[in-house]
């Protein structure tokens, strides 16, 4: 590469991000994120002129890495730079659907056209620039190579108003392959264009429910009482697993029919489909007796707590382990569409496992119809 073709690319660079540094304090996060992406192209289309070859784009970045980092600073090694260039790559329509579009060849990006940037959100599309996700939001979602769960995992992010680090946390947990692992083509196209929608309450339960966060040790002696304090000591990473639209209204409610007392767990409000949500814990395996019990609180709370606006009470037991036939057999079609069971893991679950879940779940279904 000759050192003209070099200064020049450097000079274009140079551009960018001063442009960036005057715009920062009206859009930092979208400066920084259209630089890198523009950063990207540079390197992108200034390899591809060298062919590709192996050897040239890594002497390109090196390079590149050892001249800003010393005229501007950190943030440009050599391992941030390939990060930069994947950027570009893996988000080619960034910018394609903003009001400037692809920077002129040869002409900088003004602060201006930043600040325009940043306000381009109107029919935004998985894919492209919006300026509530941050660089580290980008590079998380790079490791996604499912452009639908890429898609998906970018729309929660925005919906939710997720972190960076809690954005982390749900592709760890694996939560598009959760909520897509038994819908039809249909579905997966309505999680990759719309994200998670509820409509009825089989859209609100997920299985398995993944409760690392709680840090309790896979064992026979856990007991209900401390699983339900581990869960409201982390009250917020819980709602956040349970999903949009709970609410958390008591632990240990009191019922008291004809002098006898019973307890429910956790309960909830669900602000979507307007009914309480009653949530008991299991450890060890689900039997027909923990699903009748549920059934009493969930009737109990139709008749003596709802008001006349709420809908009809849902109930979900979370246990370690259950058979699906006992479950359907238990309830029966009616009583199915109100009360639920979910596994609960206490480690992030692997594709593989969730695979055999599922393969499970199929065979079971199958012999049942049989």
């Amino acid at each position: 590469m000759s050192e003209l073709a070099t200064d020049a690319l450097y000079q274009r660079i140079r551009d960018i991000l001063d442009a960036a540094k005057i715009g920062v304090s009206r859009t930092v996060n979208t400066a920084q994120v259209v630089s890198y992406w523009l950063i990207g192209r540079e390197i992108v289309e200034q390899e591809q002129q060298g062919q590709q070859r192996a050897d040239y784009g890594e002497s390109l970045l090196k390079d590149l890495s050892r001249r800003l980092t010393k005229d501007v600073g950190k943030g440009f090694s050599l391992s941030n730079l390939k990060y930069i260039r994947q950027f570009y790559v893996g988000f080619p329509d960034l910018l394609t659907a903003t009001s400037i579009g692809h920077a002129v060849r040869d002409q900088s990006c003004s602060s201006d056209q930043f600040a325009t940037l940043s306000q381009s959100q109107s029919n935004w599309q998985p894919g492209q620039l919006h300026p509530n996700l941050s660089w580290t939001h980008y590079r998380t979602l790079l490791r996604i190579d499912n452009p639908d769960a890429r898609a998906f995992y970018e729309i929660e992010a925005l919906k939710n108003n997720w972190s960076a680090r809690e954005l982390d946390r749900q592709i760890n947990s694996l939560l598009f392959e959760r909520l897509a692992k038994s819908t039809d083509k249909a579905g997966l196209l309505q999680l990759a264009t719309q994200g998670q929608t509820i409509q009825t309450p089989s859209d609100v339960f997920k299985d398995p429910v993944v409760i690392e966060f709680l840090g309790l040790p896979e064992s026979p002696r856990l007991v209900e009482s401390d699983l339900e304090t581990a869960l409201i000591s982390n009250l917020q990473t819980f709602l956040l697993e349970l999903g949009k639209g709970f609410a958390f209204v008591s632990r240990q409610e009191r019922i008291s029919l004809d002098g006898d007392h019973f307890y429910i767990d956790l309960v909830f409000y669900h602000t979507i489909l307007k009914c309480y949500v009653l949530i008991d814990l299991k450890v060890g395996k689900l039997n027909h007796g923990d699903l009748g019990q549920l059934q009493l609180y969930v009737n109990y709370y139709d008749r003596q707590r709802c008001a006349p606006d709420d809908n009809p009470t849902l109930g979900l037991i979370l246990c370690s382990d259950k058979n699906d036939a006992v479950v359907k057999y238990t309830l029966g079609p009616e009583q199915q569409t109100k009360i639920f069971a979910s596994r609960y893991k206490l480690h992030l679950p692997t594709e593989a496992e969730l695979q055999a879940e599922l393969n499970r779940e199929i065979a079971q279904l199958r012999a049942d119809e049989s």
